[in-house]
């Protein structure tokens, strides 16, 4: 699961609706995969994401220590938009769990794919 994924992922269980984001990572395997650095795209995401969120988890893994504040133009930013890229789209949670903070749910992550599923009664 990639980062970018996990930044717009939120807990659905019933009842859990003020702090229900971002969930919690608890990473048992975080591995690096390479991908094209597409600029425009990255450019594009930003006004989708949620930064403080993106922040937290990179720094919590250990993969980046991002920006408190993003420039208001990422003109001329490319060393930026190249350590955003590789928090978004080559850092990727393999092993491990999703944890709401509100509700405290986990929601595992096995082999880079996170099981969002709830059951009936949390639904």
């Amino acid at each position: 699961m990639r980062l970018l994924t996990h930044n717009l992922l939120q807990c659905h269980v019933k009842g859990c609706s003020t702090n229900n984001y971002p969930l919690r990572v608890e990473a048992t395997n975080v591995v690096h995969k390479e991908a094209d650095f597409n600029p425009e795209f990255i450019t594009h995401m930003l006004q989708k994401i949620e930064w403080n969120a993106l922040r937290t988890t990179a720094s919590a893994l250990g993969v980046a220590e991002l920006p408190e504040i993003l420039p208001l133009s990422m003109e001329g930013q490319e060393e930026l938009l190249k350590q955003i890229h590789l928090v978004l789209m080559e850092t990727h949670i393999m092993d491990g769990k999703l944890v709401c903070p509100g509700c405290s749910h986990e929601y595992l992550v096995t082999h880079g794919v996170g099981n969002m599923l709830l059951i009936e009664d949390e639904v």
